[in-house]
């Protein structure tokens, strides 16, 4: 198993419906569907408390799913939680092995802070990057650390972990940093004062 997998038990899904789904959740399980490679959708339950906790905080989470004595590699594609409490409803798996590469989208988080008097305002919140399917990183961080207001960030300027290429136009803004609104304010009315200073 790769190092950065996380290992699920599943059995095999025998009754489908919106009334097998709802015993299923009521009984702690949450169905699934695992695709991919040319082979037919594999439909699976899962323990819903280890998946959310193996989804938490990772999109595009890597795991090894064991059913029936047979193991599966794949990674999280789509994640229906409850819209009210904390909960998975559904999950769909893509199959991968070890040495392809997958197109996924990967989350931009922003670290540091930009210059004195300035914002910063995220435009896209994922690049869609090709990364190795056993190395997909979790986010894409942003140093913004004292860069100057009017600077725009673009998918050019990232870095990149070794092995992950950008999908998204290079030419795509990232994050721009701009004038605070008090700086802003305060420069509007200084120049407001000038005639009044020039008396």
């Amino acid at each position: 198993m790769p190092a950065n997998a996380i290992a699920l038990d599943a059995t095999d899904r025998t009754e489908f419906g919106k009334g097998s789904a709802r015993r299923a959740r009521h009984a702690g399980q949450v169905p699934a569907v695992v695709y991919g490679h040319g082979t037919e959708p594999r439909h699976l339950l899962l323990d819903e408390h280890a998946t959310r906790l193996a989804l938490r905080g990772n999109e595009n989470a890597l795991v090894e799913l064991s059913v029936g004595g047979e193991t599966l590699l794949a990674i999280a594609k789509d994640v229906q939680r409850h819209p009210i409490r904390p909960g998975v409803q559904h999950v769909d798996f893509l199959l991968v092995n070890r040495n392809e590469k997958v197109e996924v989208e990967v989350p931009v988080v922003v670290t540091g802070e930009p210059a004195p008097s300035t914002i910063h305002m995220i435009e896209l919140a994922h690049v869609l990057v090709s990364a190795p399917a056993i190395a997909i990183p979790e986010s894409i961080d942003v140093d913004i650390t004292g860069v100057e207001a009017g600077t725009a960030i673009r998918v050019s300027d990232l870095t990149l972990p070794e092995g992950v290429e950008a999908i998204t136009e290079a030419d795509a803004d990232v994050v721009n940093v701009a004038a605070g609104a008090v700086a802003a304010s305060a420069e509007a009315d200084a120049a407001g004062e000038a005639p009044a200073d020039a008396e």
